[in-house]
């Protein structure tokens, strides 16, 4: 089982929440509110003390719900639907292998995120706003280059597997 599966499954992402999450009003709120909401939330501890934890617990309650409360997108033509589409046969990939020039790159951009995550983390700990910054701009950089490999990666393997084709409509 792959790494993306695991999590897949701690935040239940059934097929239902996948087309869901295709929606792109999903993708894009997604993207660009979980991890700012989650920055501004952890650092509120220094004006609200433990009381921080209800807009932690909100921010962490909303990256679940988002990919639900969106209908499944009229349409997966647009890039952040196939993005998500890609992303669903990459976390499949020990199942229905992808092709070999697509197997490193994502794999870096991970990198390059966890470590943009790292730097987030370190940032929020010693309250050090540029460090915050920077390690959110890794995180988002390589989560976009990431997005894009997987929107490549679905358009090559959209006509391998009959599954994967029907989520293109």
């Amino acid at each position: 089982m792959t790494l993306e599966r695991k999590i897949a499954t701690v935040f239940t992402m059934s097929d239902e929440a996948w087309l869901c999450h295709a929606n792109p009003w999903s993708g894009w709120t997604r993207f660009t509110t979980v991890l700012p909401l989650l920055i501004l939330s952890i650092w509120s501890r220094v004006w609200l003390g433990w009381l921080s934890l209800i807009p932690i617990a909100l921010a962490i309650f909303w990256a679940w719900l988002n990919p639900r409360i969106f209908p499944q997108p009229s349409s997966t033509k647009h890039w952040i639907s196939q993005g998500v589409l890609g992303e669903r046969v990459w976390l499949n990939r020990d199942l229905i292998p992808v092709p070999t020039y697509h197997q490193h790159v994502p794999n870096i951009l991970s990198a390059v995120a966890a470590i943009g995550g790292i730097l987030v983390i370190v940032g929020l700990v010693v309250l050090n706003i540029w460090l915050t910054v920077l390690g959110f701009t890794l995180v988002t950089l390589g989560k976009l280059w990431f997005v894009d490999r997987m929107v490549w990666l679905y358009n090559d393997m959209k006509d391998v597997n009959a599954e994967y084709q029907s989520w293109l409509y």
